[in-house]
């Protein structure tokens, strides 16, 4: 299983089409076995479900996530969780646990507050 979670540096990215990247966890027997980090590409419209699809993602975990890119990674069949927060390691841990509850709910506004 392969676990990718939006992220600025270790913590979870709360705008996933504008994360700094993902941390792609490697999961065998129920324990992270490998991390890496992908340097996000570049946001683009529809862009991202599908890159990370390439790269074998089942799940991908963000603080949160527009409508359109749930529906895009749901019909790849990739595990969609928002509303997390915190360290991106413990947030894949506590997924692979089955602690870890998505918000369901969608970003609907895109205003960014840097």
């Amino acid at each position: 299983m392969k676990i990718a979670v939006a992220s600025e540096g270790e913590e979870v990215s709360m705008h996933f089409g504008h994360c700094e990247g993902f941390w792609i966890f490697d999961v065998e027997n129920g324990k992270i076995k490998d991390s890496t980090f992908l340097p996000n590409p570049g946001h683009r419209p529809g862009f991202l479900p599908g890159f990370l699809k390439d790269k074998g993602v089942d799940c991908i975990i963000s603080g949160g996530m527009g409508t359109s890119a749930i529906e895009l990674f749901n019909s790849y069949g990739i595990d969609v969780i928002t509303g997390a927060e915190g360290n991106a390691t413990e947030v894949a841990e506590k997924y692979i646990n089955g602690t870890l509850i998505s918000s369901n709910s969608p970003c609907e506004k895109h205003e960014h507050h840097h």
